[in-house]
């Protein structure tokens, strides 16, 4: 089996937590890691961003990263990425066509990959796999009374790839209810793949571990530990912490606390400056230390380093971050959004808040950091539940359905003609 993978927007190799790369990234490389283990060949296709990467990436055996020329390398935000989907589509189908390449299916990701995806379904006569991970409806209904709306642009989009995609792949049921009541999708259309964690590389370590990892990060070994790890914009809620945080030290000035926040800028306000100076606006410049984006490899020693990792999104389709710190042994306060009742274990592996208020997440993040059997019961359970979920698992039920969807009929530009007369 051959499959043509798409991700325009964000290369599946580019470091996650900076830009427009992030969970999707994360899910994209490993499941096609996985698949390309399990004897299905994967190339993905994506928008050349620098000339140093190379047509043809290499990435294992039977995975290639293919990097398609559209628009300039540098200085196109996501949202102006519409414009070069015909220049990304012409030279993804030139590409095909010079190395005499032939699919079995399409896997779009996102929906600007699947407005490619879709044109290529019906140029090739081929079933089209398409996964959102995020919608601009559901995006809207919870988003933060200041960030951006998404447009209805893409909402329309969106409805398009619902209605002529041969199959939607969902991390979790919620996602499945949120498309069949946002956009009236067929539920017989809907397939759910929990998306997994590497459990080899995300591993709790031995307290050397942990006390090696604040060494390295300058944290002091006494003081508890809250991280943030993702891209810094609204939806994802770093303010909500770091104003959660400042609430904890008007509560208790003498409190031994340090905030760690991982990530880079993302979106249209694509600047971290604004968190800076709430930081400094609320006085917590000394408790709070912002870190660049980290590999996988470099980012297990921020969960060790941790006591919690608060996830305090407006809403996460399943919740990465949550997944990988519990099986690093961390547990996770995160929002009672999305799929993140289902990536954490509530009352055994983390706490689920709700809404957004800095007072419920200091009250979340207090029972935690003053409750130490508590807190230490729940990273050993974390690890635990973490351990359920894997890429290789993922991968195997993607792989059962893209067999499934070999057998859908795709109809002829001749069919469709003549179905429209």
């Amino acid at each position: 089996m051959r499959i043509a993978m798409i991700s325009m927007h964000t290369s599946p190799i580019e470091q996650p937590g900076s830009g427009d790369a992030g969970g999707m990234n994360v899910y994209v490389i490993n499941v096609a890691r996985q698949l390309a283990r399990q004897g299905v060949d994967v190339d993905i296709y994506t928008r050349a961003t620098r000339p140093s990467q190379g047509e043809i990436v290499e990435v294992e055996p039977r995975l290639r990263v293919i990097n398609i020329v559209a628009g300039p390398y540098e200085g196109l935000s996501k949202e102006e990425l519409p414009t070069q989907m015909v220049a990304f589509t012409g030279g993804l189908v030139q590409f095909v066509k010079c190395h005499g390449l032939h699919y079995d299916l399409i896997h779009s990701h996102y929906w600007l990959s699947g407005q490619v995806g879709w044109l290529l379904r019906d140029l090739w006569g081929l079933p089209l796999v398409h996964t959102a991970h995020t919608l601009a409806a559901v995006k809207n209904q919870y988003r933060s009374g200041d960030d951006t709306q998404e447009s209805e642009a893409r909402r329309i989009c969106e409805q398009q790839l619902v209605d002529n995609a041969d199959v939607l792949v969902v991390n979790t049921e919620q996602e499945a209810r949120d498309l069949i009541r946002h956009y009236d999708a067929d539920p017989s259309h809907i397939q759910v793949v929990s998306p997994g964690a590497d459990t080899e590389l995300f591993t709790p370590g031995s307290d050397r571990n942990t006390e090696r990892s604040r060494r390295e990060l300058g944290i002091p070994l006494h003081a508890k530990v809250v991280a943030f790890v993702g891209r810094l914009q609204k939806f994802k809620g770093p303010d909500v912490l770091i104003r959660a945080a400042a609430e904890l030290f008007r509560r208790d000035p003498e409190r031994n606390l340090r905030v760690i926040i991982c990530g880079g800028p993302s979106g249209a306000d694509a600047s971290s400056e604004s968190y800076h100076a709430l930081v400094r606006e609320l006085g917590m410049s000394c408790h709070v230390r912002f870190l660049q984006p980290r590999p996988p490899e470099e980012l297990v020693s921020i969960y060790r380093a941790a006591d919690i990792v608060a996830v305090p999104s407006y809403n996460e389709s399943f919740g990465l971050v949550a997944l990988e710190a519990q099986a690093s042994g961390t547990p996770v306060v995160a929002a009672r959004v999305g799929g993140l009742p289902i990536a954490v274990a509530e009352g055994e592996t983390g706490e689920l808040v709700e809404g957004h208020s800095a007072a419920a997440w200091a009250d979340a993040l207090a029972r935690l950091l003053d409750d130490d059997d508590t807190r230490i019961a729940m990273g050993e359970a974390a690890v635990h539940h973490a351990a359920r979920f894997s890429w290789a698992a993922s991968a195997s039920l993607l792989r059962d359905i893209y067999q499934q969807a070999l057998a859908i009929e795709v109809p002829d530009c001749h069919q469709r003609h003549a179905a429209g007369a």
